[in-house]
């Protein structure tokens, strides 16, 4: 949920150092059809290197520890053949060289805050602005480019870790944050966040898969069929931030409590929020209150019949159609990624909860633990 080429600044600064053969020895090729060679690198001093997550229905799914990015998630469809079904890029190079937020665990805190002020007991903190003047995803140098600690603990679990010193990007407190991904049985990846403070400070973490169904990321994900159980939505202005309202969906184009294709009403303009986000780029309001048993959104492609099920502890769900993919980044395998190629569902607080303290808190006490869970449950519609 943002505009890809407003997001970092001075990417650029970042040294790799892509370990050359002759040093590593020769990896064999993921299912996804990943080289982990390519996932070698140094970056600002630290390692990266790509994991693999594996069940027993053969679902794979790969990460690598820059940024804790999910870089392909292979599925069985309704043939049973596999398809990576979320975009990104083949190598650590790429996603240096061609900034996006494509399947990252984003960190201190998702989506926007307005104009990057917040306050804490008073004194007024100001966050870097990379985004129409807002601070987004954390700030241009948020943990999305920053390499976790990666350690996997056995064929379907990996913990990444990150410590964020106090003043991060102008944030209070010095934080540590784990993220765990585990793959069930039953084709659902689990991922876990929590984190510790030293100093009172706001938080709010999520993933940023783009997903495509359809396992072919050259067309565009429109015709998926999109369920979101949210009977409210937080509206924008035309900068992406949030107005502070909750308004409902009903007889509006942000209605999918009942199923329908993302892009049956994406385009009509003549409403004012779809004109404000080019699209969906927007928070929904969950009925789940928090239990994540329920039903928070379900994504299905018609072509591979593969379906997605978000279940969450969050109150929110950002949805994010792509709309600022313009065909100038090329992901895995060269394909090119044009408007529209991905749906994004983001599990989170709302956006500028700092500075709305009639909405859910984002405030990290230390002694407290912060705690989000998200469970992408992958099942098959034949």
């Amino acid at each position: 949920m943002k505009k890809e080429r407003n997001t970092i600044l001075g990417v650029g600064l970042i040294t790799v150092l892509l370990a050359s053969c002759s040093q590593q020895p020769q990896s064999n090729l993921t299912v996804s059809g990943l080289d982990p060679q390519n996932f070698v690198a140094d970056v600002k001093g630290k390692p990266t290197s790509l994991y693999t997550l594996k069940n027993s229905n053969g679902m794979e799914v790969c990460v690598t520890n820059f940024g804790g990015r999910i870089v392909s998630i292979m599925v069985p469809d309704k043939n049973d053949s596999l398809r990576d079904v979320v975009l990104g890029f083949d190598s650590i190079a790429d996603y240096i060289n061609k900034p996006s937020d494509f399947g990252a665990a984003i960190g201190r805190y998702a989506n926007r805050i307005n104009k990057g002020k917040i306050v804490i007991d008073g004194d007024s903190v100001q966050l870097p602005t990379n985004n129409f003047g807002h601070c987004l995803h954390g700030g241009p140098q948020g943990w999305q480019y920053q390499v976790y600690e990666g350690k996997q603990l056995n064929d379907t679990t990996l913990t990444m870790t990150m410590y964020s010193p106090d003043g991060d990007q102008n944030f209070p407190g010095a934080v540590t944050a784990t993220v765990t991904y585990t793959l069930s049985g039953d084709n659902a990846l689990d991922i876990k966040y929590d984190a510790t403070t030293d100093k009172k400070t706001v938080i709010n973490m999520t993933n940023h898969s783009y997903f495509n169904l359809s396992g072919n990321p050259s067309q565009p994900a429109t015709d998926h069929i999109l369920y979101i159980n949210a009977d409210n939505y937080t509206p924008v202005d035309s900068t992406y931030m949030t107005t502070g309202e909750i308004v409902t969906v009903k007889e509006t184009p942000m209605d999918f409590t009942t199923p329908k294709a993302v892009g049956q009403d994406i385009d009509k303009f003549d409403f004012i929020q779809l004109k404000n986000g080019n699209g969906y780029d927007h928070n929904w309001v969950l009925n789940t209150q928090g239990d994540i048993n329920q039903l928070a959104a379900k994504l299905t492609s018609p072509t591979s019949g593969i379906s997605l099920e978000v279940y969450t502890n969050e109150p929110g769900i950002q949805v994010y159609s792509g709309n600022f993919l313009d065909g100038t980044l090329s992901g895995k395998k060269g394909i090119v990624y044009n408007q529209r190629a991905s749906v994004c569902l983001e599990t989170q607080h709302y956006p500028d909860s700092p500075n709305k303290p009639e909405w859910p808190s984002v405030i990290l006490e230390p002694g407290q633990t912060y705690h989000s869970e998200c469970i992408f449950k992958f099942t098959v519609e034949k």
